[in-house]
């Protein structure tokens, strides 16, 4: 096996686990689920059968990464976040035909309990700040914070706050790295 699995977790037969992937005390990962290389699965965790996961993602103690989800490359999940695949669940109704995926974009973090409304997308790099609520999609590099998610500023790919405003014409450098960043309207980008 090139990957770790505590002796509490359960890893369904066919589940595909990545070279170097580490796999936490009582977590659960279902017979369908990808996971790349080089992820941390933390204490608690559930993996769903439609769940598409990239390398070296790391996700906190108790989250349940629900069918219909993908992470792609270098997502943080952090403790306790949640994800939703029916929008308006009811007990008595089945909807399992309803799910609405959501996107995790590259580099992306999430919070600590945070909670990510199934159907949207969240771009590159963006930062969701701890206790959020993101019902609507997220630009890349969008610092997200409050209960609605509102946009409060940029980050960097390093995780710092750049110093541009929400919107207009701007450059701003990431202090630790010196790599540069354009906003141009409402959208930031790395400059090459």
């Amino acid at each position: 096996m090139s990957y770790t699995v505590h002796p509490s977790a359960i890893v369904d037969e066919g589940a595909q686990i990545g070279q170097g992937s580490r796999i936490w005390h009582w977590v659960h990962v279902s017979s369908k689920a990808r996971i790349g290389e080089r992820c941390s699965l933390g204490q608690g965790v559930y993996v769903g059968n439609d769940v598409v996961i990239g390398d070296n993602v790391k996700i906190q103690n108790n989250v349940s990464v629900y069918d219909a989800v993908t992470l792609e490359d270098d997502v943080f999940c952090g403790p306790s976040m949640v994800f939703t695949n029916v929008y308006n669940p009811r007990s008595a109704v089945t909807r399992k035909d309803e799910y609405r995926p959501t996107l995790i974009r590259r580099g992306a973090t999430l919070g600590a309990n945070c909670t990510v409304v199934c159907g949207t997308t969240i771009g590159e790099y963006a930062f969701v700040g701890a206790g959020a609520v993101v019902n609507k999609d997220v630009p890349a590099f969008a610092l997200m914070v409050g209960v609605p998610a509102r946009q409060a500023g940029w980050m960097s790919r390093f995780g710092e706050r750049l110093s541009l405003p929400l919107e207009g014409q701007a450059m701003a450098t990431c202090e630790h790295t010196g790599e540069r960043y354009e906003l141009n309207g409402s959208v930031c980008s790395l400059v090459a």
